[in-house]
């Protein structure tokens, strides 16, 4: 690591002496107190990494049944950020001075008046929508159709003891419904207090749910305004059918996952191989239309994967100009805008053509 390069020499020399009092003086606290001297800092580093065509926990982790799935080779690896807080002054300093760790106020991680359980329930939530929308995008990519199904119905919710858990939603006061956004939609064009018809199609057999809209709780609407419609189901798109896609992963959140998720569905049920039995590692949020997103800590999730054995990394195209400031040697930076994208620039540089690059 090249450290001057790296850190800003004038905060590192006006941070010694003061590191230096408490760590001589060995002061774990602050006298007299059992308040420890921790800082409004958080350690971001490389995370672990995870092949998306193999297996955690003996299972898949990315799980497809009802379709004709095909052989895969070589790695699609997800990468992750490790984050550490409640750190000393010394043992921040510590990491920064011997790591390649970033450090960040804490406020970017746990943002203003959230606690750490609102933030890990919202992690959690985007992990699931990033799962979703790599279902949605994949489906898109290899022509397949989508519907949409619940899967929790809230409790006190205008739909409890109507709308079932596994229901597949097909249609509002008798308009197509075939993603969850379209669900939503729908639903937010009507007033609190509405009654609207939800047509699902349960255990096979189409049925007709008279519901009364309530109105979206205080803690859930964000940027909606007062009065917003509310029917209380949280849905997912999922391949129409036989086809199931399920993904294994326990305890990861944010959106970062779901570019490499999608490439392992489109990966499993195509006869060509993605990767051409290469190491090939990525990140990017993905959106329904296979428009991929930019990340924090792409230089963190560059280097765990060139140590893991990727030739290959997949970037998204915003996260480019970071990437390439200073790049590891030995790993190909492919830049990516869409799934699309993706795959064209895999085939490519599997094929010894130019593909496109982080520049």
């Amino acid at each position: 690591m090249n450290f001057w390069n790296r850190r800003n020499r004038t905060i590192v020399v006006g941070a010694v002496p003061v590191v230096a009092v408490f760590s001589l003086l060995g002061l774990p606290s602050i006298p007299g107190t059992n308040i420890d001297l921790t800082v409004p800092y958080a350690a971001e580093g490389s995370g672990p990494t995870f092949n998306t065509l193999g297996q955690v926990d003996g299972r898949e982790v990315v799980d497809i049944t009802g379709a004709k799935t095909h052989p895969t080779s070589g790695n699609l690896n997800m990468t992750t950020v490790s984050v550490r807080t409640n750190m000393t002054l010394a043992q921040a300093f510590k990491r920064w001075v011997t790591t390649d760790d970033t450090l960040v106020p804490l406020e970017h991680v746990f943002p203003s008046g959230k606690s750490s359980e609102e933030v890990q329930r919202q992690n959690a939530a985007a992990f699931a929508s990033s799962e979703s929308n790599a279902t949605i995008s994949a489906m898109n990519y290899l022509r397949k159709p989508l519907e949409t199904m619940v899967l929790e119905v809230s409790e006190d919710s205008p739909a409890q003891g109507k709308i079932e858990v596994n229901d597949i939603v097909t249609k509002v006061d008798g308009e197509k419904v075939t993603l969850p956004s379209e669900l939503s939609d729908k639903v937010k064009d009507n007033k609190a207090g509405d009654e609207v018809t939800i047509t699902v199609k349960r255990q096979g057999k189409e049925k007709d749910i008279k519901v009364k809209l309530g109105e979206l709780p205080k803690e859930l609407r964000g940027d909606h305004p007062q009065g917003t419609a509310f029917l209380g189901v949280t849905t997912v798109a999922q391949p129409g059918g036989d086809i199931k896609v399920e993904y294994n992963l326990t305890d990861i959140g944010g959106p970062s996952a779901g570019l490499m998720f999608s490439l392992a569905v489109v990966d499993k049920l195509s006869p060509e191989e993605l990767t051409g039995g290469k190491f090939v590692a990525g990140t990017g949020t993905i959106d329904a239309s296979g428009k991929v997103g930019p990340i924090g800590g792409i230089t963190h999730k560059i280097a765990a994967a060139k140590e893991a054995g990727a030739e290959v990394f997949l970037v998204p195209a915003k996260n480019c100009a970071e990437a390439v400031h200073e790049p590891p040697e030995g790993i190909t930076l492919l830049k990516v805008d869409t799934l699309d994208d993706a795959i064209k620039d895999l085939k490519d540089y599997n094929e010894g053509k130019q593909a496109d690059t982080c520049k």
